[in-house]
């Protein structure tokens, strides 16, 4: 574990005037200035009152505790990138191992499901569903070129491939009433919607297809509202439950990664982002790539269950 140290933060300009909308101000702070090489899978611990995330490519997680603006991190030894906090404490945590058990504090890892996942696949989104299982998702690591999968771990540990033919599976969001799964084919710059109880029955939400922007993943507030994280658009994106853009807020980096809501009424909304694939150049002209940001938006996020298993 490493020495916890205060979050650097930092005020951010944010706009929301794109297609019309209302110009609002949202407040952008910069609370972990992370250096993430590819930030992902943020996910609020209610009972520790923090937030966890991953540096994928980093092998890292990483933590923020608002009140008291600490953070740490803690070295992993393989590749992970989602997790759901447990209900008898610690993450359960999807790897490119399998499913793992980790205590963030002492800093222990257990194995409790090995997978082989096949040559350069890795684990890639997650996220728990209303019913309290868990949803985690695999990508070829050369850029989608062979299609990934999504899986389901029930609480009882019996795990299940769900989906297949997806190149680049993010997002992995439900909506309030657990009957539909969002879905994000960054590849196909295409976000889907499937319905959880025949999850072939699935229709196209919206797209960023001819623009420079990918979805990748998401977080869905109280009132039944996706918001996507843009890979490349440097933009979080707030869709209407029929797929409607609400609100666009920008960013001051090009690759925000993912998003979830926390704090202690789920009122600010965290979000990842990455310097992986950016140019000497435009690092340069983003110091703050790879940091943790906090928006307050103005609605409150969708309380989670813990896995029971």
């Amino acid at each position: 574990m490493s020495q916890a140290g205060r979050g650097w933060s930092a005020n951010g300009l944010t706009i929301l005037s794109q297609l019309g909308l209302e110009a609002d101000v949202v407040q952008v702070r910069c609370v972990v200035n992370a250096a993430d090489r590819l930030g992902e899978g943020p996910v609020w611990s209610a009972a520790e009152q923090k937030l966890y995330w991953f540096d994928i490519k980093g092998r890292r997680l990483a933590w923020y505790e608002p009140a008291t603006e600490e953070s740490g991190s803690f070295d992993l030894p393989m590749r992970a990138s989602a997790a759901v906090p447990r209900a008898k404490g610690g993450l359960f945590v999807a790897t490119e191992q399998g499913l793992a058990v980790i205590h963030p504090e002492p800093g222990t890892i257990e194995m409790v499901q090995r997978y082989d996942l096949g040559q350069g696949f890795r684990t890639n989104d997650g996220k728990i569903d209303m019913e309290g299982r868990f949803w985690w998702s695999t990508m070829d690591d050369d850029g989608g070129k062979r299609p990934g999968s999504v899986f389901r771990t029930d609480p009882g540990g019996k795990t299940t491939r769900v989906l297949s033919g997806i190149h680049i599976p993010n997002t992995v969001s439900f909506s309030p009433d657990g009957r539909t799964l969002y879905m994000a084919d960054s590849k196909l710059q295409t976000l889907f919607a499937h319905e959880v109880a025949d999850l072939s029955k699935v229709r196209e939400f919206a797209h960023t297809r001819g623009q420079p922007a990918s979805p990748d993943g998401s977080a869905v507030d109280a009132a039944g509202y996706l918001w996507n994280a843009q890979w490349g658009g440097g933009r979080i994106v707030r869709y209407s439950p029929d797929g409607r853009v609400d609100q666009i807020v920008q960013l001051p980096v090009e690759q925000p990664t993912s998003c979830a809501f926390g704090g202690p009424d789920l009122g600010t909304l965290y979000v990842t982002s990455a310097w992986d694939e950016l140019s000497d150049e435009a690092r340069a002209k983003q110091p703050l790539a790879g940091g943790l940001f906090a928006l307050d938006v103005g609605v409150k996020g969708l309380p989670l269950p813990v896995f029971e298993g």
